[in-house]
């Protein structure tokens, strides 16, 4: 196998845990593993080390909008919940920057986003040395012993064709973009999650935009309305949604305690009928809703053009997308049709948005065969016990930690900050416990 971190011929090297993606949700368990290492014997530490295909850390750079807020308190950083004594917290980022005072001043729970993607970065930088950046994997294969026992993995890379074995992995590939079927990408179609990309292109080519178009009716919907409302002052935007009006997110405290760490407890542990009715009960907490501060601004705005005479900002409710055609030269076709009464108007278009939402990452096609060796329950779905570990057949040894796409089994907090630090703390223990059951010494580099 070739060193992640030099190239050099380190064929006998295995990680206690190798990390699949860089997002928040691996950063945190990284800080984990680093801060217990810090702290013991090298005898007692964790060999870790995370694979990201991106050249550098990133966490929905297209959607970092300049005035755009977290929905999520500071407090749910990468560590707080789990060690508010950590100095990789938030407010020690703050603290490092000279902006402490300042943000206390400001008196909100909920910082800027670009800020907290700052901060993010910062805690990467400080564990660079346990990630290999531009690392694509394409597959992983189990690594059987001499009586058949799965004992590890093998993670091989795209380009490089490196591989890396593992007593255990950590999957955090994070979610990908939601797009209607038959739903082609372009330079005129997008997904929002490129919105700030794709926008700087329009205005270094200065591409005239008459009319923008976005279909959804989620915050992110409503982010990419109102930011192409400001970056296009002389364009018309149309947002397209089923609803009849945007739906308020349900952050009130009660309902907020679906985002409780207990109620993952409560959540595992349930009925597969009373699980549903949890995640149905609570959707309007996180799915198709927007903060009302966003729906109030965006009304009050439609209204004073209305009183202006000049209407840029349009809401075709009730509506669906049917078709979408390409003129000569670029512009678009884009077919709507008013739902109750069928009728469809063509609106020509020099851009549309889809801000459709995402999804979880096909986990069977990132696994390849090695998700052979999980177990699933009556829908298809990989069974997981609480410490996020796949359950797997019995002569397997080595484990699969999931960080996301567990929903059917930890609940709405699969995908999102709330728990990231919780989640990190509780994986970090079954690495430890599992390696005590197991007998597992420390791999150590070059073991």
């Amino acid at each position: 196998m070739n060193s992640p971190l030099t190239g050099s011929d380190t064929t006998d090297t295995t990680y206690d845990v190798l990390g699949i993606g860089f997002g928040p949700s691996n950063l945190a368990l990284a800080i984990a593993i680093e801060e217990h290492n810090a702290g013991v014997p090298p005898e007692r530490r964790l060999n870790a080390l995370f694979l990201e295909r991106q050249p550098r850390f990133g966490w929905h750079r297209g959607m970092l909008i300049d005035d755009a807020t977290m929905q999520v308190s500071f407090l749910k950083d990468l560590v707080t919940l789990r060690d508010p004594a950590s100095d990789y917290s938030f407010l020690c980022f703050l603290r490092e920057r000279g902006r402490l005072i300042d943000f206390l001043n400001q008196k909100t729970l909920f910082p800027l986003r670009v800020e907290f993607h700052e901060y993010f970065e910062w805690a990467a930088a400080r564990v660079r040395h346990l990630v290999a950046y531009d690392r694509e994997v394409t597959a992983v294969d189990p690594v059987r012993d001499a009586s058949g026992a799965v004992t590890g993995f093998d993670v091989v890379c795209a380009g490089s064709g490196e591989t890396y074995r593992a007593g255990d992995l950590s999957v955090a590939v994070g979610l990908e973009p939601h797009l209607p079927p038959g739903v082609e990408l372009s330079e005129r179609v997008w997904h929002n999650s490129q919105l700030l990309p794709r926008v700087a292109e329009l205005r270094d080519r200065r591409t005239p935009v008459r009319r923008a178009v976005v279909l959804g009716a989620g915050q992110s919907a409503a982010e990419t309305v109102d930011y192409l409302h400001r970056s296009f002052p002389e364009a018309e935007v149309c947002s397209v949604f089923a609803k009849y009006g945007y739906t308020p997110a349900d952050d009130s405290p009660f309902a907020n305690r679906i985002f409780d760490p207990e109620a993952v407890d409560v959540y595992f542990g349930a009925p597969s009928e009373v699980k549903q009715s949890l995640f149905d009960y609570h959707r309007s907490t996180n799915y198709s809703v927007v903060d009302m501060d966003l729906i109030e601004a965006l009304y009050a705005t439609s209204y004073q053009e209305k009183v202006a005479g000049r209407e840029r900002l349009r809401f075709l409710n009730v509506s669906r997308i049917r078709d979408v055609r390409t003129r000569a030269g670029g512009a678009l076709d884009v077919v709507v049709e008013f739902l109750p009464t069928g009728e469809q108007r063509v609106l020509e278009a020099d851009v549309l948005v889809h801000a459709t939402g995402y999804r979880p990452r096909d986990l069977t096609t990132l696994l390849g065969e090695a998700a052979k060796v999980c177990l699933r329950d009556d829908e298809d779905a990989i069974r997981v016990s609480r410490d996020h570990r796949a359950e797997t057949a019995p002569d397997v040894t080595a484990g699969i930690y999931l960080q996301g796409g567990t929903e059917h089994t930890h609940g709405l907090t699969s995908t999102l900050l709330s728990t990231t630090a919780i989640r990190a703390g509780e994986i970090h223990r079954s690495l430890l416990n599992r390696r005590t059951e197991h007998l597992r010494p420390s791999a150590g580099l070059g073991a």
